[in-house]
């Protein structure tokens, strides 16, 4: 294999991809945003992570339909960049890159909001160099040993999780039996329409990150089959989820008033249902759920600087090369991780701001990417055809309008200037648009792909570099 532009190596299954998208995901986020989600809910945070865990759904189809399509490393870079132009497909590269680069930036700061009133004494920098760190060496080696890595902190979670149900039943049995299953937090006169939107839109940020697994595609095994149903898997078992897990929580604790401040809201309820031992078990677990997020993340990263390295959109001899042992992108992951260390100069809250605009970019390019490919270009408008290339990539759309509409201004002033910093970097590559920018060649000759995986509605196009 060559160490330059070359290909990376397949080593990943279903259940590899899967616990990697997991990680990435982070089962516990749901506690970083109960308290806040339930007070802007009225109490009825489970039924509006149903209703975001729906909305979500259909931009994950989206998703899942072009992985078919294009089983590279790009993700929605590659997709729009061959469904559009070159040139859009850069831009939209470009903006995912913005929310890709502060991915990790958010599971740093995360740690360190529980580790900094633990021990005073030491500086924000010691945390944030050991985290960067920490997640590094866990990308280095091959990667394998990440998604081993990734598996022991996710079974911990999820083990975790299933304790914290299972105190919280027995906190409401001996406090009101009655109410343990109770529609409560489900309907109520108090839930409307703009309190479902206002939350879905907070708790739809705790879905970010599905998206991310379609840039192992080229680490997979039979990618045009695996990675699409990962994509669905990941949504349906992180959307039940929540939904349980927070259906107890409001049930035991419908009040949100009675805690001290809302961003704690899961630790109090650990606490007073678990007592001490449970409450630091808790902790502990947390913040090695925001590492597994944190390595996941920084893998995802290095995959797509290496799309756009083996491109030449940026050099190529460094975001393009593959360690001709481990077969991975090593200089990407050691940038990533330097990268990082700038994660003392923000705030938790801004970096969660920023990535939002890639996100929603890219959510929103995905599902006009089906449109094109699928309804415009291949002509598939059977009923089934409407409803899975036109009805659901539009509806997508629709609900990721309604989270553009209620983005932060920091994310919005960010994401213009880097942006306008991608379209100058864009005029540059193309000697003022003369030339289309730096694309892979569309070929027969790429390395063949089981051709059971070939979707039924499109003839499926291999690639090569050219």
């Amino acid at each position: 294999m060559n160490s330059e532009a070359g290909g990376l190596k397949r080593s990943l299954g279903f259940f590899s991809v899967f616990i990697l998208g997991i990680g990435l995901l982070v089962p516990t986020s749901a506690f970083f945003v109960y308290g806040i989600a339930a007070g802007i809910t009225n109490g009825h945070v489970p039924a509006v992570y149903a209703f975001a865990a729906i909305a979500i759904f259909f931009t994950v189809l989206s998703y899942a339909k072009m992985s078919k399509v294009f089983p590279r490393a790009g993700s929605a870079y590659t997709y729009v960049q061959q469904t559009f132009h070159s040139n859009t497909g850069f831009l939209v590269g470009w903006t995912t890159l913005f929310d890709y680069l502060f991915l990790p930036f958010t599971y740093v700061l995360s740690v360190t909001i529980y580790l900094e009133p633990l021990f005073p004494q030491v500086p924000l920098w010691v945390w944030v160099v050991a985290i960067m760190l920490t997640m590094t060496l866990a990308n280095v080696f091959n990667v394998k040993v990440a998604v081993s890595f990734t598996t022991l902190l996710i079974i911990v979670q999820l083990i975790t999780i299933a304790i914290f149900i299972a105190l919280l039943i027995k906190y409401q049995l001996t406090q009101d039996p009655a109410q343990l299953f109770s529609f409560q937090a489900f309907y109520s006169s108090t839930l409307t329409w703009p309190t479902l939107l206002s939350g879905a839109v907070i708790l739809a940020y705790t879905f970010i990150g599905f998206d991310a697994v379609s840039t192992l595609a080229e680490e997979t095994h039979n990618p045009t089959k695996t990675i699409p149903k990962v994509m669905i898997s990941l949504a349906v078992f992180i959307g039940i989820l929540y939904v349980i897990l927070t259906y107890f929580m409001q049930s035991a604790f419908p009040n949100i008033s009675v805690f001290a401040s809302p961003d704690g809201a899961a630790f109090e309820i650990a606490q007073q249902i678990g007592g001490i031992l449970f409450s630091s078990l808790f902790l502990g677990v947390v913040i090695a759920s925001c590492l597994v997020g944190g390595i996941s993340a920084q893998m995802s990263i290095s995959r797509l600087l290496f799309a756009m390295g083996r491109d030449n959109v940026i050099p190529r001899k460094i975001f393009g090369y593959l360690h001709p042992k481990s077969g991975i992108p090593i200089y990407n992951i050691l940038l990533i991780g330097a990268l990082g260390m700038n994660a003392v100069f923000l705030t938790l809250d801004q970096v969660a701001s920023i990535i939002s605009f890639g996100a929603y970019t890219a959510f929103t390019f995905v599902n006009l990417c089906v449109i094109k490919h699928y309804f415009i270009e291949n002509k598939t408008r059977s009923w089934k055809g409407i409803i899975f290339h036109l009805v659901f990539p539009l509806i997508g759309i629709l609900f990721i309008a309604a989270m553009w509409f209620n983005i932060s201004r920091i994310a919005l002033i960010l994401g213009v200037v880097w942006v306008s910093c991608g379209f100058v970097m864009l005029i540059f590559l193309t000697n003022g648009f003369k030339k289309p920018a730096p694309t892979l060649a569309m070929d027969k000759k790429e390395e063949e792909l089981d051709s059971s995986s070939l979707s039924a509605d499109t003839t499926q196009p291999k690639m090569n570099l050219t």
